[in-house]
């Protein structure tokens, strides 16, 4: 199924006319996944200061419901997905809680020049608070590169929607095929953004020689909802049976040993479940995750995931990302 959309299209997805217009020139696309990478090259590579600062200053500012300035308006599309993309943040605050984000936002705005920007879909209004203050005693070239970071993370959701509407076009001829497709390209777009974080981490490790963080790491993304899926509890064993390896089918009582547990913070990642060492321990290790109590409508009470780390992977980190929706989930080893 090709995607092929018009410039006005990649507008709503980023409010840039730069962006769009390249993107418009790339398509059409043979997948979601091929558009949100000619996305992220164009975002990344090709559009300059200004088209940034253009697609910012198109989103109203988080937790205001008021028209936008007529310069700042943007297309029917984009203000109800930005609608869409807050209701969590709206329906979940107080009259407070709006009162110091729009004092936040308007302090962030003088200091950096242009509005708070993340991802808001899924967050509450505390949440997005928390994450405003705690990003404001940021260096300002370091805030604009987060800010660029938080709307492609908008944007891939959105041209996402965009897929999902051409689905709705030919799911009458196709609705398997259809069907199949839309899912497997919302877990592609997800685990390439998974994989973009994993390499950006390899080479920061790289350049630092004692580790900094826990070498075994975890994080979860909700499929369903496109976002990051908190307040997951995790918990990491080591097996120590008297068999050299579990196997399947064999009852394995006793046999895991407990090594940490934690929960899913607001960006789907897991605290520290072992210890920071420079070389961590080779054997077979499970991270298990408590998705039954995170969604228990879903289909699985609980997901264990089994893996190996051998004696010449003692110094690699090791990231078990978990894609989940109401009745899959998928998952690779990212170093």
């Amino acid at each position: 199924m090709e995607l092929g959309f018009e410039e006005k299209d990649f507008l709503a997805c980023c409010g840039s006319t730069k962006f769009a217009k390249e993107m418009a020139l790339a398509s059409p696309f043979a997948s979601l996944e091929e558009a949100v990478r000619a996305a992220r090259d164009i975002w990344f590579n090709k559009v300059d200061v200004n088209a940034w600062l253009q697609a910012f200053s198109a989103h109203p500012p988080i937790g205001d419901s008021t028209p936008a300035p007529p310069h700042h308006r943007t297309s029917p599309t984009s203000a109800q997905w930005s609608k869409g993309e807050q209701s969590t943040a709206i329906a979940t605050a107080t009259g407070s809680t709006l009162q110091e984000l729009s004092e936040w936002n308007a302090r962030y705005r003088e200091k950096f020049g242009f509005i708070f920007l993340i991802c808001a879909s899924g967050r509450t209004s505390d949440e997005i608070l928390s994450e405003l203050k705690n990003r404001y005693p940021n260096r300002p070239i370091i805030e604009f590169e987060i800010a660029a970071q938080e709307q492609m993370k908008i944007t891939e959701l959105r041209l996402a929607k965009l897929s999902s509407s051409k689905a709705k076009d030919t799911i009458d001829r196709y609705p398997a095929a259809v069907a199949k497709k839309v899912e497997e390209d919302r877990v592609s777009i997800i685990g390439g953004h998974l994989t973009v974080t994993s390499e950006a981490t390899a080479v920061k490790t790289s350049q630092i020689p004692t580790r900094t963080r826990p070498p075994i790491t975890t994080h979860v993304l909700d499929v369903s909802r496109g976002c990051p899926a908190a307040g997951i509890e995790v918990r990491l064993e080591m097996w120590k049976g008297t068999q050299p390896r579990p196997s399947f089918g064999e009852t394995d009582i006793g046999g895991w040993i407990f090594q940490g547990s934690s929960t899913t913070d607001n960006d789907g990642r897991s605290g520290q479940l072992t210890s920071i060492v420079n070389v961590v321990d080779p054997g077979i290790y499970r991270i298990s995750f408590n998705t039954g109590k995170y969604n228990p409508a879903g289909f699985f009470p609980y997901v264990s995931i089994v893996f190996e780390i051998r004696e010449s992977q003692g110094k690699e980190h090791f990231h078990v990302p978990l894609l989940l929706s109401p009745f899959s989930f998928s998952t690779y080893r990212g170093s």
